[in-house]
């Protein structure tokens, strides 16, 4: 072949398996093969982390109930915590300390109605303010001022009767009349009610006039014995309305109540050891839907109640999860306040 000629052999085209050497197809046969074992193995990681998921038959399905939970506000202020009273406590004692070094003619001018009670209350009670304690800010024992544990003037109920007594007490007992008897006059004093009530020490847990500081929710027994909040099956209603139509067949109609909200405050699952029938479906459960409500006046009569209830209590939080099923208290738990 020459140098400066150039000659071009041109391939015709072939089809068929022979137009591909051999190299390439080993080379496309491998990438392939490789590809798919790939993808069967990416399949199988897959089905081992995704559980399979359960057909369910459109014949299936679960009731559907509305329950109440009807609740009495607290009526008082909470319970002080022991380091609150402690706290208070302090703070009036150290009051009285820095109040003392001022003369009384600081705040009443001599020889005034205010002045000769003051005295004459000195003499009786020997401490400006008698229920935290008597204090002698001047003498040897001026710095024993503390109060001993378990000391009476640390407890809340002393301090109350203490200011009551001393709200009696007219300045003048003591004092000989003209006749020459002793006075024992008393001005009359609005005295505040208990926050022990007798339903209290009886443990009443059908009176709403009890644990007056705290949440009281409405808690009944159906007829299987059960203890649950009042609930029923959901007819042809929303259920707002079956709310306000459980709480009268609960409690009868001369309880005044009011519906919080239409929206449900929680809901409860139950799964039926067995299906059960129900027209051409088979329910595996039932489903509870609560809605929120509370008791403005009257009380629960069970006398004509429409829906087998055989008795009710009026309980805490704490004392609600003694009296029902654990599945129960783990579902409704989140819906209570905690005071």
């Amino acid at each position: 072949m020459n140098a400066g000629r150039q000659t071009t052999r041109r391939l015709a085209p072939r089809t068929g398996p022979s137009s591909i050497c051999r190299s390439c197809r080993d080379t496309i046969s491998r990438t392939y093969a490789s590809a798919a074992a790939a993808a069967v193995r990416t399949e199988d990681q897959i089905a081992q982390h995704i559980p399979p998921v359960a057909q369910v038959s459109p014949s299936t399905s679960y009731a559907v109930n509305t329950g109440v939970v009807l609740s009495r506000p607290p009526q008082i202020t909470r319970d002080l915590h022991p380091f609150e009273a402690a706290f208070f406590l302090y703070q009036r004692r150290l009051n009285e300390r820095l109040a003392l070094p001022f003369t009384r003619y600081f705040y009443f001018k001599k020889r005034t109605p205010a002045d000769v009670e003051w005295k004459r209350k000195m003499r009786q009670r020997l401490t400006p303010a008698r229920d935290i304690g008597r204090y002698k800010g001047y003498g040897e024992e001026a710095w024993n001022d503390e109060l001993l544990v378990g000391a009476d003037e640390s407890n809340f109920e002393h301090q109350v009767g203490k200011l009551l007594e001393d709200a009696e007490q007219s300045g003048l007992e003591g004092a000989a009349d003209t006749t020459g008897a002793t006075k024992v006059d008393h001005e009359p004093v609005d005295k505040p009610m208990p926050r022990v009530t007798e339903a209290d020490r009886q443990h009443d847990t059908k009176s709403l006039n009890r644990a007056l500081q705290r949440t009281l929710y409405l808690l009944v027994k159906n007829k299987d014995g059960q203890w649950q909040f009042p609930q029923d099956r959901l007819k042809e209603e929303n259920l707002h309305g079956a709310a306000k139509r459980i709480i009268t067949h609960t409690g009868g109609v001369n309880m005044n109540t009011w519906l919080v909200g239409r929206v449900p405050i929680g809901h409860h699952q139950l799964d039926y050891p067995e299906p059960r029938p129900s027209g051409n479906l088979q329910e595996h459960g039932a489903k509870t839907f609560f809605m929120k409500a509370r008791i403005m006046a009257g009380q629960v009569n069970l006398k004509e109640n429409q829906l087998d209830l055989q008795d009710f209590k009026w309980l805490a939080k704490e004392e609600l999860k003694n009296e029902v099923e654990g599945s129960y208290w783990r579902s409704v738990k989140n819906m209570l306040a905690e005071r």
